[in-house]
């Protein structure tokens, strides 16, 4: 009698605890066969060398807008990476994307990022302060979580602030596993493309002193410079990817540091482990999400196992990062891990995610800001009461609600 094929995402024991079956399959398969909410079935790779060696590999496509491959959400048209372009299809993958890249990674370089801390070391003060000011208990997610990154990523592109719900709003409906049907996905993204297509117009006919005017000027003798829609997926993906990913990791990682809250007063004693604690929280994220596709365009083997041109596998990043091949004690919070920054919770490979510098800035700020402003700070709920967002590729929370 053959096994069940499991739903994917798997459930969880609670939002803190990762689902058993990463542990399981990362011990006895090195592909294991799961269901997409769309009833497509897929392989899952969880273990660390698996999905760093696929990631890595320039022969296979992250693009599922093509034939044959795994659609992921209940939505006509697949979900997020089987949705089909719109003029941006070059910068997906292959020379394109590389020319994509090259001309994007100038504006997103370690010096340019931390120039940034001073800036955005204002924004969490003054979050905090307003948060601190209306008294406890807060939803952290409503009071600091959301808004900083997107004041963060609005102020980085030019664009105006007072719009975050909208840029939430969209963001969460292209993000849709069960949650959106397909006329709401297609309203969400020809809302955002206009939105984007009118404030890369106006950047280009007055460019400011931001990086998405900057972006309309960047030219090359070799690569060119981006088009109108290179310029329109590019600000679709850093506003979704800058506050989005972003937002839910602040969240994530306080609920981690609070639940356990020894975790936290061991960084009231020693401020100096915040980069640490931030790559450790990384690391340890276990509501990272669905994970990242790869359609395998020739027939290939994961350690052994063969896989077939045509295939569709997912590799969970998080489960990766629990992997005790590479990571000794992996479900230990440890902020002097010596190797915990070799997580891959931004990727690897070609589509390593370019913004990763300027979410460590921000997770570091934010961190460091909570742990001067609010010592006394607790979760108001126990760990099994706290609220997950469903439906969503990206993994979250609803709300995460504190006391002082």
């Amino acid at each position: 009698m053959t096994e069940a094929i499991p739903d994917y995402p798997f459930e969880q024991p609670n939002a803190l605890e990762p689902p058993r079956e990463w542990a399981k399959t990362r011990a006895t398969c090195p592909v294991a066969h799961v269901r997409m909410p769309s009833g497509d079935v897929v392989g899952l790779l969880t273990g660390y060398e698996e999905v760093r060696g696929l990631l890595t590999d320039p022969r296979f496509s992250r693009n599922l807008d093509r034939k044959g491959a795994a659609r992921m959400s209940t939505t006509e048209d697949g979900g997020t990476f089987s949705r089909p372009s719109q003029g941006d299809a070059d910068i997906k993958e292959g020379p394109g994307h590389r020319r994509w890249r090259r001309l994007l990674s100038r504006a997103f370089t370690v010096k340019k990022m931390e120039a940034w801390r001073p800036r955005i070391q204002e924004m969490a003060d003054e979050l905090m302060d307003a948060m601190v000011a209306e008294g406890s208990p807060a939803d952290l997610r409503a009071a600091v979580a959301l808004p900083l990154p997107v004041r963060v990523i609005c102020a980085l592109l030019g664009a105006p602030s007072e719009d975050q719900d909208k840029f939430a709003r969209w963001s969460e409906t292209l993000l849709t596993l069960t949650r959106y049907t397909q006329a709401e996905v297609d309203e969400a993204q020809a809302e955002f493309r206009a939105y984007a297509s009118d404030l890369v117009e106006r950047k280009r006919a007055r460019p400011g002193d931001d990086l998405l005017s900057e972006l309309t000027q960047i030219t090359d003798s070799e690569d060119g410079r981006l088009s109108h829609d290179e310029l329109i997926a590019t600000v679709v993906g850093l506003l979704l990817a800058g506050h989005e990913t972003t937002s839910n990791m602040i969240l994530k990682m306080m609920a981690m540091l609070l639940s356990e809250r020894e975790r936290y007063e061991t960084l009231l004693a020693d401020p100096g482990l915040v980069p640490g604690v931030v790559e450790e929280a990384l690391r340890l994220d276990a509501l990272g999400g669905v994970g990242i596709p790869r359609f395998i365009t020739e027939d290939t083997e994961v350690s052994g196992v063969p896989v077939g041109a045509g295939s569709t596998l997912f590799v969970n990043l998080h489960a990766a990062n629990r992997d005790e091949r590479k990571f000794p004690d992996p479900d230990r919070f440890d902020p002097r891990r010596e190797n915990s920054a070799q997580h891959v919770a931004f990727g690897a490979g070609p589509h390593f995610c370019v913004g990763q510098t300027l979410a460590r800035v921000e997770l570091q700020v934010c961190l460091a800001t909570f742990v001067r402003h609010l010592p006394e700070l607790r979760l108001r709920d126990a760990p099994e009461d706290l609220r997950m967002r469903e439906g969503i590729s990206a993994g979250g929370f609803e709300d995460l609600w504190v006391t002082w």
